[in-house]
């Protein structure tokens, strides 16, 4: 795709037809980087690929609730979240198009990441983040050159604000522009490849607006109708109860996504009432076999807790991961390989992990 579109001619969301290749033996020989998978990444030509070598972070074991639970850490990708994944591929397409100038709405780690590879390209950024935004994170997007919209209201008006923007300038965005999805889905592949090229039982993961779960799930696709593995895994999404539409569309057994009244959580990448994929993501879960889960403030805080006196230093947005991980824990097969992830370092919390040493 050669145009610079980021929605369909209707107006409505935009996805890729791409038929991804795994050459096995060369991916094999190359560097440790999610760019090894190149023939499943769709961009035309290498000239473009905007990179920090990110990618093939360790998959972790991990002990908990007695079990051992296999965590892929991309806390430790260049900006410091897994959505370094999705920015990398994205900017690179944009780089392709010959986009001057990108625009993005966040709350935090796309901005950080889409602000990092756009100066990296030498391409202009614009972000617009709610008024409540991380000070952290936002002095991070600022520090690499991004100019900073602060929209007062909910990240809902942010994300409006930015779809407003997007009407003359490239919208860069990571849960509409659908490139960004085709970063994000390197990280099944990695999954499958640590694992001698077979899949997990199940996957555990955050979901807000749901690009690590429609990526996870689109790069699980495409090594099944590849004949690379056999079969898909469970994936199994965690929403902050204080803000869990999907789970409710899921418990319900709705189409649609319902209006809900957020509440506050301090998992703020999963704070998104209204999430654009929310039909999608239902639909991975279903045909994955996979649930819905949510989680109270109060686990999401004794999971943080529980998993820093282990010696790691994640997000907040990780340990709702963890807090929904041990609830399923608590029905899933003892065989099961399970693995879950790390979405998001702890020093770009760092005021919210202050409150946790205070508190002990």
């Amino acid at each position: 795709m050669e145009e610079r579109v980021w929605r369909c001619s209707c107006g409505g969301l935009l996805d890729l037809e791409f038929e991804a290749d795994f050459p096995l033996e060369k991916i094999r020989l190359r560097k440790p980087t999610m760019w090894r998978y190149r023939e499943a990444i769709p961009i035309s030509h290498d000239s473009n690929i905007i990179s920090f070598l990110e990618g093939y972070t360790p998959l972790l074991e991990v002990d908990l609730e007695d079990r051992t639970v296999l965590f892929k850490e991309d806390h430790l990708l260049p900006t410091g979240s897994f959505k370094d994944r999705g920015a990398s591929v994205l900017i690179s397409k944009a780089r392709e198009l010959r986009v001057g100038r990108v625009v993005e709405d966040s709350s935090g780690n796309a901005g950080c990441s889409i602000a990092a590879y756009s100066a990296r390209a030498g391409i202009g950024c614009k972000i617009f983040v709610p008024w409540n935004v991380s000070p952290i994170k936002l002095i991070q997007m600022r520090s690499y050159g991004a100019e900073i919209v602060r929209v007062p209201g909910s990240r809902e008006d942010a994300a409006a604000a930015a779809l407003g923007a997007a009407e003359k300038e490239y919208y860069a965005s990571h849960s509409r522009n659908p490139f960004f999805l085709h970063g994000v889905k390197t990280f099944a592949f990695e999954v499958c490849e640590q694992l001698g090229w077979r899949a997990p039982d199940s996957v555990v993961l955050p979901v807000g607006n749901g690009t690590l779960l429609l990526g996870a799930y689109i790069g699980f696709k495409e090594l099944l109708e590849a004949g690379v593995i056999h079969e898909t895994p469970r994936i199994v999404g965690v929403q902050s109860s204080n803000c869990a539409p999907l789970y409710e569309a899921f418990k319900r057994g709705s189409v649609g996504i319902p209006d809900i009244e957020a509440g506050a959580t301090i998992a703020e990448g999963v704070a998104v009432a209204k999430p654009p994929r929310g039909g999608q993501i239902l639909e991975a879960v279903k045909a994955s076999e996979g649930k819905l889960i949510a989680v109270g403030e109060a686990e999401i805080w004794e999971s943080l807790r529980e998993i820093s006196r282990k010696g790691l230093c994640i997000e907040p947005t990780s340990a709702a991961a963890i807090a929904g991980l041990k609830r399923y824990l608590g029905e899933a097969d003892p065989k099961e390989v399970i693995v879950s992830t790390f979405t998001g370092h702890g020093l770009k919390a760092a005021d919210k992990m202050l409150e946790i040493i205070d508190g002990d």
